[in-house]
């Protein structure tokens, strides 16, 4: 399963900037509103060092990271759910993402101007804030007279109605749909309105170069990751070595992608297995929780389908006894079936039967 992160907030609060030195792909970063129209899609890979030592150990044909894709979309102004600015458009692209990183202006740069004025972290996520949330209950109105009207012909569409109801009241007092108490059936109801304020969130704080390594205040109860853009165009420069020395003398352990990745990783409720073998290495994401069948599903549907058990060694005893042969030696290699819960790290081979 691809992740997808859209990148999202006010114009010029560096949000393209970051967005080309996440992905070292080229965007259009400028000094006036709305620079960015099409939304920008970059595939990263994600930074794992434990693929590098399963590799040292088979010698692979070839490495291959898991992969995350941002979308760099246009930014939002006041009005936006009437359909202020880019505002119908902006709000499409957010709906096609996992989760949301909101970039917020901590950065000062006098030459670079602020729709608002001046930076202000609190007002400018309110902004966003409110603004999809009177997007999601303009969804919400739209859809109840339908509901009501397909509750009546079908009493069991009742209860969807009644959450329908409380959920736009919770919202009315400007909270965001993923903070009212549901439960996974819940959820589940409701899924097809395709609320914006139900993904998950993450605030990206674009911080001064001498703030990289800054603990922030919590905005809305989350607290932000602090990445400096010019920071991370710099490191993309850099070889790995000299990277690490960099971030070393900034006083961070890894680049903002890496703690971006992890953050919405633990956000999302998603780990890696590996495969390994002569031909390749490879990360696969799957949710935490995940059973063996599905996991093989990530690789190839038949995998999942024919599943009929995984062998499979954790990543320490990998390392431990040099490989699958050495595990198996150890008694460390096990065979497990279509209960197991898969655990991050797992190094699997799944047989199958179709």
């Amino acid at each position: 399963m691809a992740l997808s992160i859209g990148i999202v907030g006010l114009p010029n609060v560096g949000k393209s900037t970051l967005f080309t030195a996440l992905t070292r792909k080229g965007g259009l970063a400028a000094n006036y509103p709305f620079a960015t129209i099409e939304p920008n899609v970059g595939v990263v890979e994600v930074p794992d060092a434990r693929l590098q030592k399963l590799a040292a150990i088979v010698h692979p044909g070839r490495i291959v990271p898991a992969t995350v894709e941002f979308v760099d979309i246009a930014g939002l102004v006041k009005g936006a759910n009437e359909g202020e600015g880019l505002g119908n458009q902006f709000l499409a692209n957010i709906r096609e993402t996992d989760a949301i990183a909101e970039v917020v202006r901590y950065f000062s740069d006098a030459d670079v101007v602020h729709v608002e004025g001046a930076a202000d972290a609190e007002r400018d996520s309110e902004i966003i804030k409110t603004e999809l949330i009177l997007a999601d209950l303009g969804t919400i109105e739209r859809a109840l007279p339908r509901l009501e009207k397909e509750a009546r012909r079908d009493k069991a569409l009742a209860a969807k109605v009644e959450l329908v109801q409380r959920l736009q009241e919770w919202m009315n007092e400007g909270h965001r749909a993923l903070n009212f108490t549901m439960t996974d059936e819940e959820r589940a109801l409701i899924y097809d309105l395709h609320l914006l304020t139900m993904k998950p969130l993450l605030y990206v704080a674009n911080v001064d170069e001498d703030a990289a390594a800054a603990e922030l205040e919590p905005i809305d109860g989350v607290r932000p990751i602090p990445i400096s853009a010019k920071v991370e165009s710099e490191i993309i420069e850099m070889d790995e070595d000299e990277a690490a020395e960099y971030l070393a003398m900034m006083g961070l352990e890894q680049s903002g992608l890496e703690r971006l990745v992890r953050a919405a990783y633990r956000l999302l409720g998603l780990q890696s297995f590996f495969t390994a073998g002569e031909m390749e290495v490879r990360a696969w994401t799957i949710p935490i929780g995940a059973k063996a069948p599905q996991a093989a599903g990530v690789i190839h549907t038949d995998f999942e389908r024919g599943f009929i058990k995984a062998e499979t060694v954790s990543y320490n005893d990998y390392l431990e006894y040099g490989g699958e042969a050495g595990c198996r030696a150890a008694g460390k290699l096990r065979q497990e079936g279509k209960d197991y819960v898969v655990q991050d790290g797992d190094v699997m081979h799944f047989k199958f039967n179709v």
